[in-house]
């Protein structure tokens, strides 16, 4: 290996050389405490603090809304659909829509493709996180905060700054992730992290829960039935859609005054003064070695390819998700927060559940139970319409009288997303442990590197899928089942993966 990787600027200390020599080799000190211990627990604040943006606006509130009020509500008020059946114009507006939504993801996936992978590899070589992650959350935080003024009609942003503005963010989310997950194996010691990994997911999904009761109590309600204030708080206008827009001011504020705990206590085994380009050539020059020598370490790299493809259609669900719940049922900004405080609170389970699930049955098993779940859970989410439930065995009737969720299929859909919730979030969980026990103890730095990279390689397929599909079809459904086949691949590969039952040691 070259030593491009110099020593730090002030004279070293015999640890810090030794640290700079491990780097050099690829490898990351194991970490020490559980879940709830300083480290480990700072590591999973970082969640609370930045998942909130994924959640509210890539899947549950802007999304949707940039989708159904912007590209759909553009589309119609531009008399490109006039003299076309009502409800056939509002189906191509909200194919439109979707595919958009799909398009934004499947740009953002492509780029952090192209330039993801070298970060992991920079990072195993000394290269220190906390400062990337900084520089990457202002830049999605900033991002986050202009979309305040992503108003329908072009009243505001254009419709290519909006795509410009999500790109950017989500990018800079994606690169914060490799970062984030680089640090996981030094948080705790290898027996604890399944339940370090399954905190942070159940924090994120708690803050966000959190903020959909706020924005429920202080704004949908108030507008529609005035309760329990007379109108919206601080003076939000509905009828400009402040209520979908504040969402991005709200992740920035959040995302800026949360962040804190993680800088002042996670653990950050870079070495200060590793030079940047070295880092990255020599991290890129170990990877390179070590994909070479991939039949040195099978079952790591079998598990790596499986979760590049479920990887990347997990995020396609979870991105179009809520945009065609909103489209294909006629789902509101109460209906939408209502289910999006639902989900998260059954997330919150899910990432509780994953390492419960870790520890009862193994990763590579409870990978394979998680995911076949998911698959069935989706098609089951599909199968419902405004008429028919399971395709079309059983009718849509109305039960209650309520101005909400009075429809069998209103509750049928918050049941699959509450399993939807439940068993991706412990996927997650489990992708993250499953790589301890598949890599050697001694380059587990490198390997969670390599699945921070696997999960940016095809990001951009699943959304790619959905957005030809839909646009081929003119069907949503069809759009959204064609990341099925992701979902079979990986499984697929998961079945031939040898996993130890614990971590090697």
């Amino acid at each position: 290996m070259s030593s491009d990787i110099t020593e730090p600027t002030l004279p070293a200390t015999e640890g810090q050389m030794a640290e700079i020599e491990d780097a050099q080799m690829g490898f990351v000190r194991g970490g020490e405490g559980g879940a709830t211990g300083k480290t480990g627990l700072a590591w999973a604040w970082f969640e609370w603090a930045r998942n909130p943006y994924y959640i509210l606006i890539v899947i549950y509130i802007f999304a949707p809304y940039f989708a159904r009020d912007i590209i759909g509500g553009n589309l119609l008020a531009s008399g490109a659909l006039d003299g076309m059946d009502p409800a056939k114009a509002n189906a191509v507006a909200g194919a439109q829509g979707q595919a958009t939504v799909a398009a934004v993801t499947k740009w953002a996936g492509l780029i952090a493709a192209l330039t993801a992978p070298f970060l992991g590899a920079a990072f195993d070589r000394g290269l220190k996180r906390k400062p990337f992650i900084f520089m990457n959350m202002a830049v999605m935080a900033a991002a986050s905060f202009m979309l305040w003024w992503a108003i329908p009609g072009n009243a505001g942003l254009s419709i290519p700054m909006i795509m410009g503005l999500l790109i950017i963010a989500y990018v800079s989310y994606t690169y914060s992730e490799v970062a984030h997950n680089s640090m996981l194996s030094d948080a705790a010691r290898p027996e604890a992290l399944p339940g370090v990994s399954g905190l942070g997911l159940a924090l994120g999904n708690g803050a966000a829960t959190l903020m959909f009761i706020a924005i429920v109590l202080l704004f949908a309600l108030p507008d529609v039935i005035h309760w329990p204030f007379k109108s919206a708080a601080f003076g939000i206008d509905t009828s400009k859609f402040e209520q979908f827009r504040l969402a991005g001011p709200l992740c920035a504020v959040w995302l800026a005054i949360m962040i804190f705990p993680f800088f002042r206590y996670a653990k950050d085994t870079g070495i200060k003064g590793t030079p940047i380009i070295p880092a990255f050539r020599d991290g890129v020059r170990g990877v390179i070695s070590t994909v070479k020598r991939a039949s040195e370490h099978r079952e790591a790299f079998k598990f790596l390819i499986a979760r590049t493809l479920y990887a990347d259609g997990m995020a396609a669900l979870l991105a179009v998700g809520a945009v065609y719940v909103s489209l294909f049922l006629g789902w509101g900004l109460i209906e939408l927060t209502v289910y999006a405080i639902w989900a998260s609170m059954w997330a919150v389970v899910g990432g509780i559940f994953g390492g419960w699930l870790d520890r009862r049955m193994g990763p590579k098993n409870a990978l394979i139970f998680e995911l076949s779940a998911i698959v069935v859970v989706m098609f089951y989410g599909l199968s419902i319409t405004k008429e028919t439930i399971l395709f079309g065995l059983i009718p849509n009737v109305e039960l209650f009288d309520w101005p909400y969720f009075g429809t069998l299929s209103d509750l049928a859909y918050l049941v699959q997303g509450m399993l939807i919730a439940i068993f991706a979030t412990a996927n997650i969980s489990s992708s993250r442990s499953m790589v301890v026990h598949v890599a050697p103890p001694h380059m587990r730095g490198e390997f969670f590197g390599l699945f921070a990279i696997a999960g940016t390689i095809t990001v951009w397929m699943g959304p790619l899928l959905i957005e030809y599909f839909t646009k081929w079809s003119q069907d949503q459904r069809i759009g959204m089942s064609a990341i099925a086949l992701l979902f079979f691949l990986g499984l697929a590969m998961l079945t031939t993966i040898n996993a130890k039952d614990r971590p090697a040691s």
